[in-house]
């Protein structure tokens, strides 16, 4: 598994995190507003990490693919809800 990877995977996995901890603890006509936060939230940890790494080749990739993926996970977990 390749650097560029795993500097994207723990946004990923912090998204997915939220995706099920949100409908737990929260009440239904509340889980927009902090599936919102996350994805906030996720895009501040994105350029985190990015910026922690320091190494410019590929820095617009990969926040772009940690940003990207981190709305494909919310997205998804916001349309599981809504047929709630």
């Amino acid at each position: 598994m390749s650097w560029q990877l795993l500097s994207v995977l723990p946004v990923w996995v912090a998204s997915l995190i939220a995706a099920i901890v949100i409908p737990l603890t929260t009440s239904p006509d509340k889980w927009v507003t902090w599936i919102s936060t996350a994805f906030a939230v996720a895009v501040i940890a994105s350029f985190a990490v990015q910026l922690a790494i320091q190494r410019k080749e590929g820095f617009v990739v990969r926040t772009m693919a940690s940003i990207g993926g981190s709305l494909v996970v919310l997205a998804a977990a916001t349309g599981v809800l809504a047929l709630l």
